[in-house]
C-alpha cells in the first residue's frame, strides 16, 4: 500500500522545467499553484497580464491533488436549512454559482485539451438514516421549483439500481455533477498556464509580503522576490508565510482516502452500476466513486486529525473497515493507496473571497474545492480587473473564530461532538 495520493502518482508532470528563481516585475503574483491559482493565472494571461505563480511545494500537491476527484454541483449542507438561514434568493444565487463552477471546469478542459477523464455521471447523496431522507425530500422540493430541475429523489426501494449496499435509505440525485482525474487536471492546468507565458515557481514558499510605495507589492521567497502590481492569495491556510489573519478564520481539518486494487467490471456493476459520485449524509461523511482504471475510491473524515504518515495509515484502516461495512464483497480486496490532506473549513462551510489591505484572496472552500476553486480563479481575474460585483462571496462577513489562532487545538472536541450527532440525529 502506497501512502500517497493515487491522483498524483498516476499523473505525468506538466513538463517544461524550472522557471528559475523568482525575480523581476510582473503584473500579478499568484500565491499557490492549485486549481485556484492556476485557473486565475490562465485567465489573467489570456488578457495579456504577466503572471508569476509561487508555489511552496509542487503543482497540485496539496488539496487540489488530494481530494476525491468529484466535480459536484450543489451544497455540502442541507439546501433547505441553508436557504432558511441566508434566504432563498441568496441561496439560489450561490447554488447557481456551483452549477457555473462545474461548467467552468468542463469548458477549461475542452479549451485546453486536458486529458483528465472528465465525465458528467451525477452525484448521489445517500440518506444514512430514515430521517435524513425526509430532509433530502424537503430540499429537493425547493430545488425543483426552478433552481435545479435536474435533481430527483430515489426512494429506498429503487436504490439497488444505484448502489449495491443495504446501508442507505434512499438518496437525492444531482444530474449535473461530474468526476475526473484531478492529478491530470492539475498538471494540465499548469501546462496550459505555461503555454500562455505564466512563470510557475515550485518550491518557492512565500515568506514575506510587503506593500511598496504606490500600488506595488514585494513578494519574497527564500530563493528571490518579485514585485507585483497585484497579489492573489490562493493558498488556503498554508503553514508558511504571513497569513495569520486568514489562519484565525479557517480550520484545517484532515480528510482521508483509500483506493482499492483494480476491480472486475462485473463487480463494479453490482456496487455502483451508474458510476455516480456518491456521498452520504453523516457529519463523519463517507464518499466513494470509481476511478478511470476501475478502482474504488473510498474517503471521508474518519478522524478529526491532521494528516501525517502515521495519521493517514490509522485513518486508512478505519476507512477500510467502513468500506467493508458498506460493501461486504470487498472484505478481501487489497488497498493500493492511502493518503490524507487538509480541508480548509470556514465556520459556515462556505468559501470566502475578496480583498484585504490591497491583497486579493480566494480560499476556505470547505470541501467544495474541486469545482469552486477553478471557478473562483477565473472570477478573481475579473475582480482584479475591477469587477468585484462578479464575486458571489463578496457580501459575506468573515469574523475570526473565537479561541482559534492557527493551530486547531479543539479538533478532538469537535470530532467527539459530530460523532455524537451522528449517533443521535
Amino acid at each position: 500500500m502506497k501512502l500517497m495520493s493515487y491522483w498524483l502518482d498516476t499523473a505525468p508532470r506538466f513538463g517544461p522545467g524550472e522557471a528559475g528563481p523568482p525575480q523581476g516585475d510582473v503584473d500579478v503574483a499568484v500565491v499557490g499553484a492549485g486549481f485556484t491559482g492556476l485557473s486565475a493565472a490562465i485567465a489573467l494571461a489570456k488578457r495579456g497580464a504577466s503572471v508569476a505563480v509561487l508555489e511552496a511545494g509542487l503543482v497540485g500537491n496539496a488539496a487540489s491533488g488530494r481530494n476525491g476527484g468529484m466535480c459536484n454541483n450543489g451544497f455540502a449542507q442541507d439546501y433547505y436549512g441553508l436557504s432558511t438561514t441566508i434566504g432563498r434568493p441568496r441561496a439560489d444565487l450561490l447554488y447557481r454559482a456551483f452549477d457555473a463552477a462545474v461548467d467552468k471546469v468542463e469548458s477549461i478542459i475542452e479549451e485546453e485539451a486536458i486529458d483528465c477523464s472528465f465525465k458528467r455521471v451525477g452525484k448521489l447523496k445517500l440518506a444514512a438514516k430514515p430521517e435524513h431522507y425526509d430532509k433530502l425530500v424537503r430540499s429537493q422540493a425547493l430545488l425543483a421549483e426552478g433552481v435545479d430541475t435536474d435533481t430527483r429523489m430515489i426512494p429506498r426501494g429503487d436504490l439497488h439500481e444505484e448502489v449495491g449496499s443495504d446501508q442507505f435509505f434512499g438518496g437525492l440525485l444531482f444530474g449535473k455533477s461530474a468526476g475526473m482525474h484531478v492529478g491530470r487536471y492539475g498538471q494540465g492546468l499548469a501546462a496550459a498556464a505555461v503555454r500562455r507565458g505564466v512563470r510557475i515557481h515550485e518550491n518557492a514558499p512565500v515568506v514575506g509580503l510587503k506593500r511598496l510605495t504606490g500600488a506595488a507589492h514585494e513578494v519574497r521567497t527564500p530563493g528571490g522576490s518579485v514585485r507585483a502590481r497585484q497579489v492573489l492569495l490562493a493558498t488556503g491556510t498554508s503553514a508558511i508565510g504571513p497569513l495569520g489573519w486568514f489562519r484565525r478564520r479557517i480550520v484545517p481539518v484532515g480528510a482521508f482516502i483509500i483506493v482499492t486494487e483494480p476491480l472486475p467490471v462485473e463487480l463494479l456493476d453490482r456496487l455502483t452500476p451508474r458510476r455516480r459520485m456518491t456521498v452520504n449524509t453523516r457529519n463523519f461523511v463517507h464518499y466513494f466513486r470509481v476511478t478511470p482504471d476501475n478502482r474504488l475510491l473510498f474517503g471521508g473524515r474518519a478522524r478529526f486529525a491532521a494528516s501525517s504518515p502515521a495519521s493517514d495509515a490509522k485513518s486508512g484502516e478505519m476507512l477500510r473497515m467502513s468500506l467493508v461495512e458498506t460493501f461486504p464483497e470487498l472484505a478481501d480486496t487489497r488497498i493500493d493507496y492511502c493518503w490524507g490532506g487538509m480541508v480548509d473549513m470556514t465556520a459556515n462551510r462556505l468559501p470566502r473571497a475578496g480583498e484585504r489591505d490591497g491583497v486579493f484572496y480566494s480560499m476556505g472552500y470547505s470541501g467544495h474545492g474541486t469545482q469552486m476553486s477553478t471557478y473562483m480563479g477565473a472570477i478573481m481575474a475579473d475582480v482584479l480587473d475591477g469587477r468585484a460585483e462578479l464575486n458571489p462571496w463578496r457580501d459575506f462577513d468573515w469574523p475570526a473564530i473565537p479561541g482559534h489562532f492557527g493551530k486547531p487545538w479543539f479538533l478532538p472536541i469537535v470530532g467527539a461532538y459530530y460523532r455524537y450527532r451522528d449517533r443521535v440525529s
